[in-house]
């Protein structure tokens, strides 16, 4: 394995346990996501991964190379594109772009080629020498991505890189996370965006809490949750209770939404019973289809309310 993580504890002064015995592993040409809510502890973990935080207990090794020890040695062997913005205002995506393939040690030449195909793939060239403070957040969002693949290193590090970006672009962007793996490199990917994550990741850890509370491939976690399809109920707001499922499945509510496991022989009793909820008024609209990654995150990880480890993630690296 190209990473491996092994009871990585972070804790920090405050008391917060932001990660709690964590053990991954990420192997070269492969895409894994970590999966989580906000303040579930993902920025944490990356940033020890990174070298920017000392962990509490554990051990990071890359190419069996211990991380800890020398975290210098990390930031040489990993790209990272982070969840804020860069500052690049006052550069042009040219210029940012090449900057950091330099500062990576890449020479000259190559910069400039593997700059050039990230623009093209990416539809950036419009805006390849405006300034970047006029750039939208999407399209710096773009740019940053293009700054942590135009040289990348054994292990990239993708921190939620398609906030702000348009529909069409993330299309793309997911490609060239693809092409970055099948080019050799390992890419964690951090991000909430379930649906996102299943069709891009080759396997994916669900964190909470500090906890990795369950890891496989996307089909793997799916099969666990015992549900075939899901049925989607969008409950009138007026309602004061919601509809009990009567399959004897998950049934798990999302703001206006419920979402309930069905077995498959039980389809058309499904849509029958959604069909005579929405003629009493009691739902506005339903769907049934496969049964999602989201199903499994929703069915694990339960109510999301904000932990106190959301706000430690935004640290000052000092304070660790």
């Amino acid at each position: 394995m190209l990473l491996e993580i092994e009871n990585l504890k972070k804790v920090f002064r405050s008391g917060v346990r932001a990660n709690d015995g964590i053990d991954l592993s990420i192997d070269s040409g492969e895409v894994f996501g970590l999966l989580g809510h906000n303040g579930a502890g993902k920025t944490t973990l990356v940033n020890q991964v990174i070298g920017l935080l000392k962990p509490t207990d554990g051990s990071i090794r890359i190419d069996r190379r211990d991380m800890i020890a020398d975290p210098g040695l990390a930031r040489r062997l990993c790209s990272f594109q982070a969840q804020s913005q860069v500052p690049i205002d006052g550069l042009t995506p040219r210029q940012a772009i090449e900057l950091l393939g330099q500062l990576r040690g890449a020479a000259g030449a190559d910069v400039r080629r593997r700059r050039a195909r990230l623009v093209d793939a990416l539809d950036l060239g419009e805006w390849l020498d405006v300034d970047a403070a006029r750039l939208s957040g999407g399209v710096k969002r773009l740019v940053a991505f293009a700054m942590a693949a135009v040289a990348p290193g054994r292990l990239v590090m993708l921190d939620e890189p398609t906030n702000d970006v348009d529909p069409i672009r993330r299309r793309l962007l997911w490609q060239q996370v693809r092409s970055l793996a099948d080019e050799g490199a390992a890419v964690l990917l951090v991000t909430h965006n379930v649906v996102e994550a299943e069709r891009s990741v080759d396997r994916l850890a669900i964190l909470d809490a500090g906890h990795v509370i369950t890891e496989g491939t996307p089909a793997e976690l799916k099969a666990r949750l015992g549900a075939e399809l899901r049925l989607e109920l969008v409950v009138d707001p007026r309602a004061t209770e919601l509809p009990v499922s009567p399959f004897g499945r998950s049934a798990v509510p999302v703001g206006n939404r419920l979402m309930v496991g069905v077995p498959m022989d039980a389809a058309g009793p499904a849509v029958g019973w959604a069909e005579s909820l929405q003629r009493a008024g009691a739902v506005e609209e339903f769907t049934l289809g496969p049964a999602t990654l989201e199903d499994v995150y929703v069915a694990m990880v339960g109510g999301l309310e904000v932990r106190p480890a959301e706000m430690e993630e935004s640290f000052d690296a000092s304070a660790a």
